[in-house]
């Protein structure tokens, strides 16, 4: 490991390029605590804490903290995440997207112009609405006003200092990409995740010397951590490959072809955008009721949805595997794989090409998905049974018996503080593991012959 890193350093390229990833991502950080003119900072942070359990809190933790303070960097990265979205989308029903992703290099380029086109607008309507929203919110605790001069001038420079900040961003993730190393949006994603573990560490060291939490729980959770960043890092690099074998064919006096290949297919093909679709679903109805009067319905479904719920567990463990099988079919084909296998000579051993193939890594496919979905699950949920447990007295006809049959460690949760949602984890965990992968990409491009010295064929003498 150390020598892994004295490396990094050794080389001037990759020295240069993870220094410029860090200064990007630096350069990030400090524009994250430039504030939004015109907005009290100390009723902010009530209403943020208000506002914890609505999609006020999803987007607050993609933006890196910046939109429960209002910095210029409070939209963060979430509309080029959902203009992307909604352009993988469109491009399986309109057949003009659908050329231009086959067009190559020309294609994605229109398609990435296309997105940040998309982007923009996006930023334009939320600040606008946040600007509305912050407006709004004159019964603040204390009487403390949140916008001190509320009208147009207001909402303007909001809107304008929002999308530049979005704006910029932007440009920052694709420089890493281009110019530094690892994905861009996702490091900028990740810097502003990871930002408060310090501070979480230092909170977990001051409960223990005060005696709010033992040393053997303290042990048990971090040896509980450890195995959960072990399975999450297990399944993600868990593929199952599907053999390719391509037919020889003799073109003028040369042969081609003749090689075995597989096609590797992730266990988690989406990624973690299912669990941000169900939590963003899942947290709709407690954004609504927040705009409501207290009491009625609105009220009452918002109780049920709260975490611990099993009405909230059941559904969001739901959406997380709908949208696991739902993103996985747009982004990936099987009819379009078995088309490009049959015109290049590829077939699966035993498998007739064309219709057949399409039907053989669908079903490979759907069955890995239940892993990779009932995965994504177990794992975003995991927090909130540490934190509150499991409501089995919720639960209709049943619940007196389940709460008496369940231990208390279930039912009433750990009462520990978990920093990392089921979310925050799946991005800290993918996003290192796709920086380290293409590290070590460049170093074994860069140190072939250092690492092969002992297998190396020397030649004859004399």
């Amino acid at each position: 490991m150390i020598d892994s890193l004295k490396s990094i350093f050794s080389i001037s390229d990759l020295r240069k390029r993870v220094l410029f990833t860090l200064t990007i991502l630096a350069v990030y950080r400090i524009g994250s605590h430039i504030p939004t003119p015109g907005v009290n900072t100390e009723a902010l942070a009530i209403l943020a804490e208000q506002a914890a359990g609505t999609m006020f809190g999803l987007y607050d933790m993609f933006s890196g903290g910046n939109l429960s303070q209002v910095t210029i960097f409070a939209l963060g990265i979430m509309p080029y995440i959902s203009a992307s979205i909604i352009i993988q989308l469109l491009t399986v029903v309109w057949p003009y997207l659908e050329r231009l992703s086959k067009e190559g290099e020309l294609g994605r380029r229109k398609i990435t112009q296309y997105t940040r086109y998309g982007t923009i607008l996006l930023c334009v309507v939320q600040a606008m609405a946040i600007a509305l929203f912050l407006e709004r919110q004159t019964n603040i605790a204390g009487g403390l006003p949140l916008v001190y001069s509320p009208g147009w001038a207001f909402r303007l420079m909001t809107v304008l200092t929002l999308t530049t900040g979005t704006g910029f961003i932007m440009w920052l993730g694709e420089q890493i990409t281009e110019r530094g190393i690892g994905n861009g949006m996702s490091l900028i994603i990740f810097a502003g995740i990871v930002v408060n573990l310090p501070a979480a560490v230092l909170t977990t060291f001051d409960q223990l010397r005060t005696g709010q939490i033992g040393l053997i729980r303290l042990l048990l959770l971090l040896l509980l951590m450890v195995a959960v960043i072990a399975a999450v890092v297990f399944i993600e690099r868990g593929q199952r490959r599907v053999t390719v074998q391509y037919a020889k064919r003799v073109v003028g006096r040369r042969m081609y072809g003749g090689t075995s290949t597989h096609i590797p297919l992730k266990v988690n093909t989406g990624g973690v955008i299912p669990v941000i679709f169900a939590s963003s679903i899942i947290a709709f109805p407690a954004t609504i009721a927040t705009a409501l009067p207290t009491g009625g319905w609105a009220q009452a479904i918002t109780d049920q949805l709260r975490n611990g719920m099993p009405l909230y567990y059941l559904l969001y463990m739901s959406g997380i595997v709908f949208f696991a099988y739902f993103y996985t079919a747009i982004i990936f084909n099987p009819d379009d794989v078995a088309e490009n296998m049959r015109k290049h000579g590829g077939f699966v051993p035993g498998i007739r090409p064309g219709k057949r193939t399409a039907e053989h890594i669908d079903t490979i496919l759907t069955r890995i998905t239940v892993v990779g979905s009932v995965y994504l699950a177990l794992v975003a949920v995991l927090p909130d049974l540490m934190i509150v447990g499991f409501r089995a007295d919720a639960v209709p006809f049943l619940g007196d018996q389940l709460d008496m049959f369940l231990p208390g460690f279930i039912t009433d949760g750990l009462g520990v503080t978990f920093y990392f949602g089921g979310t925050s984890l799946l991005i800290i965990v993918g996003v290192s593991m796709d920086t380290v992968q293409q590290i070590e990409s460049q170093l074994i491009m860069r140190h072939y012959d250092g690492f092969m010295k002992k297998t190396r064929i020397k030649g004859r003498r004399g």
